[in-house]
Formats: C-alpha cells, structure tokens, sequence
C-alpha cells in the first residue's frame, strides 16, 4: 500500500510540471511559434533521456517509436495549438480534462484493465470539478476547436496506453522507450513548423532558461514519471492524477500573478481533489480485497499478450 501512494506521488510530478508550463510559455516562451517550441522542448528530451541508457531501438520499436512519437508529440502538439488559437483556454483544458475517462476505456481494450465503479465515479467527479473551476461566463466555442481539442486529448490516450502495453511486454526501460518517442515526434514535427512557422525563432536569455525548465522537468522528467507510473500504477489511476495539470496551473497562475482565487475556483479545486482521492481509494480497497493475488497493470499486460 505504501509503495502505491509512492508511486501516485511521483507520478504527480508530471501533471504538476506540465501545469507549470502554461505559466513559463506566457512569461518568456515566444507565442508566435508553438510549433518550433514544440520540437525544441521535445528534441533536447529526448537525446537528454537517450544518453542516460544509450539504447538504440530495435525490430518493431523502430515504427512503435515513430506511432507513440506521433500520438504523444507530434499530432498532439499540432492538435493542441489548432485548439488554443480556435478555443478559449478554459474550454479547451476542460476538454483535454475529459482524458481519465479516455484513458480508463483504452487501458481496458488494450491492457485488461477493468475500471471499477468509483474510479469511474471519481474521474467524473474530477472533470466536473476542472468544468467549475474553469468554465465561467460565455464564450464562443468553435467546433474545430473541440474537434482538435478532443482529437488531441483522444491520441494522446491511445498513445500512453499503447506505450505501457509496449514498453512492458519487450520489457523496454522507461528511458529508452521515452526518449525514442520524443526524438521521433519531434523530428516529425520540424517540416510541420517550418511549413507553418518558418524559420525558427530568435531567443533572448529568458526564453533560453524557460526553454530549458519546460524541456529537463516539464518534458525529460514529466514524461518518464508518467510513464513509470502508467506501468505501476494503470490507466485509470495515472489518469486521474492527470487532473493535477489544469489545478497547477490555476494555483500557479494566481500564486506569481498575486491574484486571490474566486469561491467558484476553489470549489472546482476541492471538486477535483475529491474526484481523485475517491479514484485512489477505488484502488486502494481494490487491493486491500484480492491481496497477494492483485492482478497489477505489468502482469495484466503480460497475461493479455499470453491469451493473444
């Protein structure tokens, strides 16, 4: 049990990091090219991550690095800057907050992970809390921009899950398996920013440090937590932490703008909390039922392949 709660911290970093990101793009990332800031942030993770194991992929890694670089990088970062300049930017991460759900439904296609009634619950309870906290007032809603948006939210899903089926079945080390989908998804993304963007955008020293925050914690370390927690802990409950980003944001947000959150914000935030805690104690009493004989998401994917 304590070993799970270990896991469901580190695993927070990632969403924690990522939420962090929308407050160091607005303050010195260039907003006129999401796209190139996207190969920047996602290349540099990976050669980083790639020489921590020096591990070349191998047979079928080769094109399951180019398919995960493309769901969880490259269609991802494109899908979710047509989404930001087409939706207003709480519509949009309420949306992308609809991915635990996503993420439950694949993880039992693909990983033979039953989700259980209050985690269910509790990733609904979740995005509803994301809805209160963010939706206010009435805003156009484009709805390209919720096709992109939901598009984004959708392969990204496949792709985590697909990248824990994969990674655990050739026991892959989360490093090497995380590096060769960003390289692959950045160096898909570079002809798309180019066509889109041009040349490559001119950075001043901010821009430089806050390129180098997003692409070592947001990205190198956010991803491998992510997808070591995805392996210890299943879809379902790696999900639900992801809720963490969108809270992150909000709090970091008004924390350097030296805003006071509304009692409509810090309803949503408690709404949210409880989503999660009520998904972590579907698992804990889970676990606390089955004991020695828990099925976990490693062994999961082991005994699917076996059947297949």
């Amino acid at each position: 049990m304590e070993a799970k709660w270990v896991w469901v911290a580190i695993t927070a970093i990632a969403p924690i990091a990522w939420g962090s990101t929308y407050v160091v793009t607005q303050a010195v990332l260039p907003a006129d090219a999401p796209l190139w800031g996207a190969v920047i942030r996602a290349l540099p993770a990976g050669v980083l991550l790639f020489l921590v194991r020096r591990r070349r992929p191998r047979g079928a890694w080769w094109w399951r690095s180019a398919v995960l670089g493309v769901l969880n990088t490259g269609a991802f970062f494109a899908l979710v800057y047509v989404a930001a300049q087409l939706l207003p930017s709480g519509v949009a991460a309420t949306l992308m907050a609809t991915s635990p759900l996503a993420m439950m439904g694949f993880g039992w296609l693909f990983l033979a992970e039953r989700p259980r009634m209050l985690a269910l619950l509790g990733a609904v309870i979740g995005v509803a809390g994301v809805c209160v906290m963010l939706l206010g007032g009435r805003s156009a809603v484009n709805p390209w921009g919720v096709a992109a948006s939901l598009a984004a939210m959708l392969l990204s899903s496949i792709g985590y899950v697909l990248a824990t089926r994969w990674s655990t079945g050739d026991r892959v080390d989360v490093f090497s398996s995380t590096s060769w989908q960003l390289i692959a998804g950045g160096l898909l993304l570079v002809p798309v920013a180019a066509v889109v963007e041009g040349a490559p955008p001119q950075l001043d020293a901010p821009a430089v440090a806050g390129f180098a925050y997003v692409t070592v914690v947001a990205t190198a370390l956010a991803f491998v937590v992510w997808f070591s927690g995805l392996r210890h802990l299943g879809a379902g409950t790696t999900g639900l932490i992801g809720l963490l980003n969108p809270i992150a944001g909000v709090l970091l947000g008004a924390l350097l703008a030296g805003e006071v959150l509304s009692l409509r914000q810090l309803l949503g935030l408690a709404i949210v909390l409880a989503g999660i805690g009520l998904g972590q104690s579907a698992r804990a009493s889970r676990n606390g039922r089955v004991g020695a004989k828990n099925v976990t998401p490693v062994a999961a994917v082991e005994k699917s392949r076996m059947r297949s």
